[in-house]
């Protein structure tokens, strides 16, 4: 995780310093200042995790030069066969979006739906052996 980690921090990086260059060119443009400091508060983000997560477990063994294929092997996690959650998320969602446009009772409806949904797949496997 660290080569990740200072892969993000040199995107990071990049969006500081064009913020930086975008903001005193276009004489105070907000949205592409907006865009780009987002981008950078974005990437700091993930370097951060990154960067966290290599402290706390140390090298994987595919960052180690004497690692084996074997270390990685076995059960990676759970995953469901079926799930009727995903569909019903992005449902939610785009009935959401459309609230936006077309009123509240929509987007009340589809925040209903969306909530729903993300609950759903929270929850659908915690009781599973």
């Amino acid at each position: 995780m660290k080569t990740e980690a200072c892969l993000f921090a040199g995107v990071a990086g990049f969006f500081l310093v064009a913020g930086a260059f975008y903001t005193w060119l276009s004489d105070r443009e907000p949205a592409g200042t907006a865009a780009l400091v987002v981008s950078f508060l974005m990437a700091s983000l993930v370097a951060f995790f990154c960067a966290v997560n290599h402290r706390r477990r140390g090298k994987r063994p595919e960052d180690r030069k004497d690692g084996e294929i074997a270390e990685r092997a076995g059960r990676l996690d759970f995953f469901p066969p079926r799930s009727y959650y995903p569909p019903l998320t992005g449902l939610g969602a785009a009935l959401s979006a459309l609230g936006i446009v077309f009123g509240l009772w929509l987007f009340l409806i589809g925040f209903g739906v969306l909530w729903g949904g993300v609950f759903g797949l929270a929850f659908q496997h915690v009781r599973r052996e």
